[in-house]
């Protein structure tokens, strides 16, 4: 029996993943691309001779196609609109019709594929105000915070965004935005922390504003909650994500300041660091937390795939004392929090 090829098999796994996230329409065209889509083309020839991983861990070819027919269906382009939700075509006008597309529209998906996908996931804020309000009760303290690897920087603003949990609300009176996650566990603190200074970083960080159609794409058509936050986020966002290696970048910020606690974090981004980079920014704030003193306290927050089984893993480490807290566990995409901080 023939083995399938890599890139076929890696639209089939990436449609399941899709689905799993509370997506049909991304599964239906995954695995409708994963079918259709034949070499012979110079943009099919790229896709067939991709080299390296395909998949969400690496280069995530199928999210890139993806996300650059959505930029298409955007800007109303390439006849796309009776093909995307709230549409329902028969599944031979559907294929139909996105392949017409990535004909017709070839250099334009030739480019748009160039660059990794960026989601910038807004609701992934729902698990930084709640470790956020965890520390703030363990700190009083002003923060000054930093985000590794953050995209356009929309969960840089995480403290103007509400928290919702059944009748109960962490956050500003006017928030931005409202985030509403099914949520098991008790509630966090209620005590919301004062941000004095926030900065971030990112290998290719985009504008919330010129690159507006790319942060856009890359959420899932038939997911317009997810479009509606998002627009929220990029119309406050106020704060440039600075262009530099990470790390290289973290080597120069971590100086204590008196009277402030140093909030770091991640979310779904330190597993995309190389594992050299890695060690050495986990060194870089170990050293940092050896240093550290009830006045200039440093807390590390991170919400990232372990490989467990469900889910993301939230992991608070904090000094003085090098605490390592198990908050729990987050969906990748902040739909669920299950709260385990003590």
């Amino acid at each position: 029996m023939t083995a399938e090829h890599p890139l076929r098999h890696a639209f089939r796994e990436q449609g399941k993943a899709c689905a799993s996230l509370g997506s049909p329409f991304m599964d239906r065209l995954c695995q409708m691309l994963a079918t259709e889509l034949q070499p012979g083309k110079p943009l099919t020839d790229r896709l067939f001779n991709w080299t390296g991983e395909l998949g969400p861990r690496a280069a995530s070819v199928p999210l890139r196609l993806c996300g650059a027919l959505h930029a298409l269906r955007l800007n109303d382009r390439a006849e796309l609109a009776t093909l995307y939700p709230p549409n329902h075509p028969s599944d031979e006008a559907f294929a139909n019709g996105i392949m017409a597309a990535l004909e017709t529209e070839a250099d334009f998906v030739n480019a748009f594929i160039d660059s990794a996908p960026q989601t910038n996931e807004v609701r992934r804020s729902a698990a930084l105000i709640a470790m956020a309000h965890w520390v703030r009760d363990e700190h009083a303290l002003p923060f000054r915070i930093t985000e590794l690897g953050a995209s356009a920087g929309l969960n840089l603003n995480f403290d103007r965004y509400a928290l919702q949990i059944a009748e109960t609300r962490r956050g500003p009176i006017r928030p931005v935005l409202t985030l509403t996650p099914d949520w098991r566990g008790k509630l966090p603190p209620p005590t919301a922390p004062k941000i004095t200074k926030r900065r971030a970083v990112d290998l290719n960080p985009l504008d919330p504003k010129s690159d507006n159609l790319r942060l856009r794409a890359y959420l899932w058509p038939d997911q317009p909650e997810r479009m509606a936050l998002t627009d929220a986020a990029i119309a406050a966002a106020d704060t440039p994500v600075e262009r530099a290696d990470a790390i290289d970048w973290l080597s120069t910020r971590l100086g204590h300041e008196a009277g402030t606690l140093h909030f770091i974090y991640t979310t779904i981004a330190w597993q995309y660091f190389p594992s050299e980079a890695q060690d050495r920014g986990t060194a870089l704030i170990e050293a940092a937390g050896a240093a550290a003193t009830s006045d200039t306290p440093l807390a590390w927050a991170t919400m990232e795939n372990d490989g467990g089984a469900k889910g993301a893993k939230l992991t608070l480490r904090l000094w003085p004392g090098d605490q390592t807290i198990d908050m729990g566990r987050a969906d990748f995409h902040g739909r669920w929090i299950d709260w385990q901080a003590p």
